[in-house]
């Protein structure tokens, strides 16, 4: 089975493109009459866009968290050749991860962003970060050598806008690795590589502002023993927030639980954020609090009861979106920004992956599956490393299944995106 995968804080949501090449610049984007028609809001259980539609994403992850600090897979295609793969079969958004460290490292150099011939030799070594910047270039002409890593992530939006995919910014890491464990040093607030003034000024910085992830932090029995519960989970959260929203106070925020993101349980129901008797109150989050978002990650890849499986994402935190429900005491929309399983020619006709499909059509609740990434620059030491979980194969040219793309996924986005 896969690693689990980290599970963000905060998130957020910007849908144009020029995302990440303000780096320090204040702005706000502005009201749209056309596509994307944002900012966009929360009311109730949805996203609404300025029209008062409602917003649906259908979509995939794209990372860009690993040591280079780039999106995966541009030595292999160029840009335009992977959004015009996701946009031929309807998707209509993509989950674009990165780390903290890209904004430490530009803060370190009074502001200037590393160029990607520094990027690649240092992830990957002089000899092949060479030859593998050279494959970048040689796909993506716009680039030189000296292109920086934000103007890769602003030409990935720049794109995205030109053929109307959102963009959904996470904060994957801290410092940039493949992602991750409970041993990692990026797990909880204060963790090793977790600087909590890095991270709200990471927030607030004009990369556009995400943030973090939850889970146990084992390297670290005192910080875990100490900290690791949901009363300083909503302590940094309010943090987190904040800073978001004052820095860009159009921009969605989504919010992730604990244990890998895999429950939201006491901010749905309203019970006490122990060990602490607090409970999750929108007023505190003044002036924004239909701004935020609740997401969920799953990887309960042998499932073998539906019922069991669509009921535990019910208690873990769908119940945000079943206002009726007598236990909901905050209703909220709700993603599902991770999960995934073995691009293969059968995974894909089991309990899980048929099951959580059914779940969001029947919700029409907004997704991201990991992963689109057909390979890694490099992931726990290995280059190149080959992703069998990735729609798309090793050199990144086709879907790895195409059986699962038209008899599956093709279903699910049509059952879920809105237009």
């Amino acid at each position: 089975m896969k690693s689990i995968l980290q599970a963000p804080f905060l998130h957020l949501l910007a849908a144009s493109g020029g995302l990440f090449s303000q780096f320090a610049e204040s702005r706000t984007l502005p009201r749209q009459s056309g596509w994307p028609f944002a900012p966009f809001v929360t009311s109730g259980r949805d996203i609404k866009d300025t029209q008062g539609q409602n917003v649906v994403y259908a979509g995939a992850n794209w990372p860009g968290a690993g040591e280079v600090m780039i999106p995966e897979g541009l030595q292999y295609q160029s840009i335009e050749t992977i959004v015009t793969k996701m946009k031929s079969i309807g998707m209509n958004a993509i989950r674009l991860t990165f780390a903290i460290e890209l904004i430490d490292q530009i803060y370190a150099n009074d502001g200037v962003d590393v160029p990607l011939s520094t990027a690649f030799t240092e992830a990957l070594g002089a000899q092949n970060g060479t030859a593998i910047l050279g494959q970048v270039l040689a796909n993506n002409p716009s680039f030189t050598e000296s292109t920086t890593r934000l103007e890769v992530y602003d030409a990935i939006a720049a794109e995205c806008a030109k053929q109307e995919i959102f963009v959904h910014l996470d904060n994957h890491m801290s410092r940039g690795a493949w992602c991750c464990n409970t041993e990692d040093g990026n797990s909880w607030f204060n963790d090793v590589d977790f600087n909590v003034d890095n991270w709200t000024r990471g927030l607030a910085a004009r990369l556009n502002r995400p943030a973090k992830r939850a889970r146990s932090p084992d390297n670290n029995p005192a910080l875990k023993e100490n900290s690791y519960n949901w009363q300083d989970w909503y302590k940094y959260i309010k943090q987190g927030t904040d800073a978001i929203h004052k820095a860009d106070p159009e921009l969605l925020i989504f919010l992730s639980g604990l244990n890998f993101d895999t429950t939201m349980t006491p901010v749905v129901r309203g019970t006490a954020l122990t060990p602490g008797s607090e409970t999750f109150d929108l007023a505190d989050f003044d002036g924004y609090a239909d701004k935020l978002v609740l997401e969920l990650h799953n990887y309960d890849n042998g499932a073998t009861d539906c019922a069991a499986l669509q009921g535990g994402l019910h208690n873990n935190g769908y119940q945000a979106m079943s206002p009726d429900d007598a236990a909901t005491a905050n209703v909220f929309p709700v993603l599902l920004t991770e999960f995934g399983f073995n691009q293969n020619a059968t995974e894909w006709q089991r309990t899980y992956a048929t099951c959580l499909a059914d779940y969001m059509v029947t919700l029409k609740s907004g997704w991201f599956i990991w992963v689109l990434a057909g390979s890694y620059y490099v992931r726990d030491g290995v280059q190149d490393y080959e992703e069998t979980w990735g729609l798309l194969n090793h050199d990144w040219s086709d879907w790895r299944s195409t059986d699962y793309v038209e008899g599956g996924l093709i279903p699910l986005i049509r059952g879920t995106a809105s237009p």
